[in-house]
């Protein structure tokens, strides 16, 4: 008899869930009919081949592209070729990669010089935006909440410069790197001039920092420029009992609650780009292509969002 009110109990909570998904899966459809949000993906996956990742993701229908640093060398005398590129295959400059920001005073010049040039190369490409990081966490170390408005200072200074060209600065938080908790995200968040510096957030790095990417949306709606659409997998099972061990995979592979985030977005009513983002291959079986028809798959099929 207990085994049957189990099992009894068992279907009622599968039917209830699967109810769930499928109400919260028809209100997402219903979203993306009127939804600002647009898809893009960057081209990360493919490790430095540019004109591949921008092909493939071509094939795959997708809408815009995120350009990394690396592409700046080879086109920064002749961006109408990379552009051209781009147009062949409509796809739009989402967002491109800037790279390292310093706070050493030193650098200070060096680093504002830096972001400027990739800010003149966007527009170059026809694009309007770009992200900034920092590697300035040592050996695990928190950085002070000096140190954070130090970070945002110079991020201020070169938004502003960024700003007379009509190119967005945004500041990106990463793992491993100043801004990788809630906490820290918040305290520059803050002192960031929301004038000259927007936030790109991206909600794998989010959550992993410990955060509710979800909320974080809503409680920054204010400043919210773009999103890096990211899931993360911790543990992994090739260290189950290392709690902080994480590997990024695939959108609904991992521990991010991606229908959270976009039921979200649609809550403050969001504009912009969801760039969907993979730094590598997670199986070594699969090429980068196969990994963004998966991401494709994910929001086109299970979430029932339009590319």
């Amino acid at each position: 008899m207990q085994a049957i009110v189990n099992r009894r109990q068992f279907l009622t909570t599968a039917g209830l869930s699967a109810l769930v998904l499928a109400t919260r899966t028809d209100l997402l459809a219903d979203a993306a009919k009127k939804s600002g949000l647009k898809i893009g993906y960057s081209g990360i996956t493919w490790g430095g081949k540019d004109e591949q990742a921008i092909k493939d993701l071509s094939s795959l229908g997708y809408k815009g592209i995120q350009l990394r640093a690396n592409t700046f060398a080879p086109y920064k005398t002749k961006p109408s070729e990379l552009k051209a590129l781009l147009d062949q295959h409509q796809l739009k400059l989402a967002m491109f990669s800037s790279g390292n920001v310093e706070v050493d005073p030193a650098k200070f010049d060096s680093t504002v010089d830096l972001h400027v040039a990739h800010a003149s190369f966007v527009k170059a490409l026809g694009g309007s935006a770009f992200q900034m990081t920092n590697s300035l966490r040592k050996s695990g170390q928190a950085p002070t909440t000096e140190e954070l408005k130090k970070l945002a200072k110079v991020m201020n200074e070169i938004g502003k410069q960024t700003a007379d060209m009509g190119v967005q600065a945004t500041y990106h938080n990463h793992m491993k790197q100043w801004g990788e908790t809630p906490e820290e995200v918040d305290i520059l968040v803050q002192e960031m001039n929301p004038k000259y510096v927007k936030l790109l957030l991206d909600i794998a790095h989010y959550k992993q920092g410990g955060g509710d990417p979800a909320k974080a949306v809503v409680q920054y709606k204010d400043v919210l420029h773009t999103l890096h659409l990211k899931d993360t997998k911790s543990p992994v099972p090739e260290k189950p009992d290392d709690p902080k061990a994480y590997k990024f995979v695939e959108l609904g592979q991992g521990n991010v609650d991606v229908p959270a985030v976009f039921a979200a977005l649609e809550k403050i009513k969001f504009k912009g780009w969801g760039v969907v983002e993979l730094d590598g291959v997670p199986d070594p079986n699969k090429t980068p292509l196969q990994c963004a028809q998966i991401n494709k798959d994910y929001i086109t099929k299970t979430l029932n969002f339009p590319l």
